[in-house]
């Protein structure tokens, strides 16, 4: 596939818990993702979603298995996308400018230069006039945006979200994903979604992937071939529906077997 811009080959990770017994929290599991494509894994808690994510962005490594990156060979390699988690993370001490521009300051990029590429970015993603606050001055979706443009401008070609929406009341995440398309849309990432909500993973992306209960592996794989640009109303449309309908399926049958797993656990102790 020529367009391919991320690979996992057999990847898993095993921990040691105490007592020497060794728990598989992930895997394997085999991706195989396109260039600029929206992608959105869900599964039960517990399943490794997050895992993934560390062993893809190099915060992790994993026990078995081989991540490529444009073809080559990345594991354990800090730095290679974008991360950004459900918290915003930004800096209290830092205006809102200050903290967009910190990856391009760690990159060497000087302050006033970074300041340059960052302020039509912030009036242009809807936090003009909010440059020079501070973060507890914001609400919690104009810090998000913040903590995503932040992300991008950090500047690599993928993007690994975890659930950056999910501690937003319904109508603040709703004007988000649409914000997250745009920008999506204009900058031509590769994203990565996490997410608990199967309306979210749909609306917003290209493929889904649904992860079996811990280890995690790649239960179902869904191609969501709804036209964009997407507009709310098409969540009501049957062809969305039957995509949910499918979706909720087998993650419903994988949540069950998380919590029998998780019952099991209990009645061990």
């Amino acid at each position: 596939m020529s367009d391919l811009k991320l690979e996992l080959q057999g990847v898993s990770k095993t921990f040691a818990m105490q007592g020497g017994r060794m728990v598989q929290a992930v895997g394997p599991v085999d991706l195989l993702i396109p260039d600029h494509r929206f992608i959105s894994i869900v599964g039960p808690s517990g399943c490794g979603k997050s895992t993934l994510f560390n062993i893809i962005s190099g915060l992790d490594e994993a026990s078995v298995g081989t991540i490529y990156v444009d073809g080559k060979r990345v594991n354990g390699l800090a730095g290679i996308t974008g991360y950004m988690l459900q918290k915003d993370l930004l800096l209290p001490w830092r205006t809102i400018l200050d903290n967009v521009i910190l990856g391009l300051q760690i990159q060497g990029t000087p302050k006033r230069e970074a300041k340059n590429k960052a302020l039509p970015l912030l009036e242009k993603y809807g936090l003009g006039g909010f440059e020079y606050l501070y973060p507890a001055q914001l609400s919690g979706g104009m810090r998000q945006r913040a903590a995503l443009l932040r992300t991008i401008l950090y500047n690599r070609e993928i993007i690994l979200l975890d659930e950056p929406f999910g501690a937003l009341d319904a109508q603040t995440r709703s004007m988000m994903q649409e914000w997250l398309l745009d920008l999506w849309d204009d900058f031509q990432k590769t994203i990565l979604f996490i997410t608990h909500d199967i309306d979210e993973a749909i609306y917003l992306s290209d493929e889904v992937y649904i992860m079996s209960a811990r280890p995690g592996t790649i239960k179902r794989h869904l191609k969501i071939d709804l036209p964009r640009p997407r507009k709310p109303h098409i969540v009501t449309s049957p062809h969305f529906m039957g995509l949910k309908e499918e979706a909720l399926r087998t993650l419903s049958e994988e949540t069950m077997k998380a919590y029998q797993q998780e019952r099991g656990t209990s009645d061990v102790h």
